[in-house]
């Protein structure tokens, strides 16, 4: 053996940029794109977030990618193209194409019960409350695959409400990141429903399920499999459930305090590997690994030759499922929204207060992350920061200033 060959270092894999191009050749105007840039500067010298970065892509191709502000509000570092984030929610999108490429490969149905993988959930009750007073009754039809994807399941966080199975929820551990995926399943299974599977629309924990169920069907952890079908293939080298500590100096924090409300901020330590690897809000990720991400969406299913997931599952996925008849609770999806298996749905042109288009399909996170793809303007965007009590408005405004910019 060579010794020089072997002291060689190891390096590891970097993710691969997107082909750029000049925005105007997009039909992106460099002006009201360099307006937006103006209005998150002016947002961080206020204050309201300590930095961000903005990647917006037509046809294709990247025609604006800035970071701006600075990376940690503790430290001088400048937030940076290759900064890491906890995606939180943003991990939803992964993991339910996860779950649908084994639907491809005929491993389970959407219309499979949930206990078929996890008998936990075979013995579930709705909790009805009555005279203050918690009843419980059996659910009217089993919860299915399908329910998960689209948060009908009877599922709930507990921040999404204070009613007493939120209480459950909340009392429990729920929470904690060192219980494995398969506790965590059995201990939502032993909570009640706060209604029938199919009947309401309730944001809740069913990711968390459906990245227990790829374990069971797969036989691996979560984590390995979204590295071997969906990141690894897709050149996602800086996405996963932690990152290295030689990663430290690229993480992106919030203040501790809400610059809104002053009340403490807390987010995990993304150096931390977890024992639960959440498939609704675990990963941590950069800019442009879920730009390769969305790209592989805009594209039907395929990235650099590779095919991740087929073109009609996935137009099954970015269609609404939600339809007229499922009650939709909660302030998550706007007016004019629907939600298909694993992201929200625009339905109408207006009634929503911002811009965007019948079709455009997209999620986000409770942390600051936000993306979207556009198929009738062949355009999606990233948005990411660390700023979890100004989500709302950070994400209303990169929509309203990026399709000020589109031609």
């Amino acid at each position: 053996m060579n010794p020089q060959a072997a002291a060689k270092p190891v390096t590891a894999p970097q993710t691969p940029s997107l082909p750029q191009a000049k925005p105007e050749t997009l039909g992106l105007s460099p002006a009201r794109l360099q307006v937006m840039s103006d209005a998150f500067k002016r947002e961080i010298d206020k204050g309201t977030i300590p930095g961000v970065t903005v990647l917006v892509a037509r046809r294709g191709q990247v025609g604006w990618f800035e970071a701006l502000g600075r990376q940690n509000p503790a430290g001088p570092a400048p937030m940076a193209h290759d900064s890491i984030f906890r995606a939180f929610s943003m991990t939803k999108p992964i993991v339910s194409v996860g779950i649908m490429m084994l639907v491809e490969d005929g491993h389970l149905l959407l219309g499979d019960p949930v206990a078929k993988f996890i008998p936990e959930f075979a013995d579930q009750k709705v909790g009805v409350v009555s005279s203050g007073k918690l009843e419980l009754v059996p659910p009217k039809r089993p919860m299915t695959v399908q329910d998960l994807l689209r948060h009908t399941s009877g599922l709930t966080y507990e921040h999404q409400g204070d009613g007493p199975v939120h209480k459950l929820y909340q009392e429990s551990r729920v929470r904690s990141r060192k219980i494995t995926n398969a506790e965590h399943a059995a201990l939502v299974a032993s909570f009640p429903l706060v209604c029938h599977p199919g009947e309401e629309f309730n944001y809740s924990r069913s990711t968390d399920i459906l990245g227990r169920i790829i374990e069971v069907v797969s036989g691996k952890s979560l984590g390995a499999f979204l590295t071997e079908r969906i990141l690894a293939p897709l050149q996602m080298a800086d996405t996963g459930f932690s990152t290295d500590e030689a990663n430290a100096d690229r993480l992106a924090e919030a203040y501790s305090t809400d610059p809104w409300t002053g009340d403490k901020v807390a987010l995990f330590n993304m150096l931390e590997k977890p024992v639960m690897e959440s498939g609704g809000g675990g990963l941590v990720t950069t800019t442009m690994d879920y730009a390769r991400f969305a790209l592989m969406l805009r594209n039907g299913g395929t990235l650099d030759g590779n095919r991740i997931i087929g073109r009609k599952t996935l137009e099954l996925m970015a269609s609404d499922h939600l339809g007229p008849d499922v009650q939709t609770n909660g302030t998550l999806l706007a007016p004019g929204h629907g939600f298909g298996l694993g992201f929200a749905v625009r339905r109408d042109a207006g009634i929503a207060p911002f811009p965007g288009s019948v079709g455009q399909f997209f999620w986000s996170g409770i942390a600051g992350t936000f993306f979207w793809i556009d198929p009738k303007e062949d355009l999606f965007a990233v948005f990411m920061s660390q700023g979890p009590g100004q989500r709302d408005y950070t994400r209303t405004l990169v929509r309203d200033l990026v399709y000020a910019a589109v031609e």
